[in-house]
């Protein structure tokens, strides 16, 4: 054994993927708080588009870390909340806010990422 594959974990690769992809992490977070309706989470994140909030919601439903709960009222009511899954994150987020609070830059540059 060759010491990439001691420090290769596909799991990991995969956890961090998932968290990784762009604004991801920040609608994590903006559910730690709580049970929120898509509008709710989209005006919490400025810059969110509508698609990428869709798009990030699914990826996160697929993956058992959001739970997407239809209301079949008139007009449908959609909510959504973290899974104990999601819920687990709690403590990569606060370790990820103690991180950036030591050693963030005081004026951030943004990432030159497309979506």
């Amino acid at each position: 054994m060759n010491k990439n594959d001691e420090l290769y974990c596909e799991h990991y690769q995969r956890a961090a993927e998932l968290i990784g992809g762009r604004w991801t992490a920040t609608i994590i977070r903006v559910l730690l708080g709580g049970v929120h309706h898509f509008n709710a989470i989209r005006s919490e994140i400025p810059g969110l588009s509508d698609r990428m909030l869709s798009e990030r919601l699914r990826e996160l439903d697929h993956e058992g870390v959001v739970s997407r709960v239809v209301f079949p009222e008139m007009p449908v009511r959609v909510e959504y909340h973290l899974t104990d899954k999601g819920r687990a994150l709690a403590p990569v987020m606060d370790a990820l806010i103690a991180w950036i609070g030591e050693w963030a830059a005081p004026d951030p540059a943004p990432l030159a990422r497309k979506e």
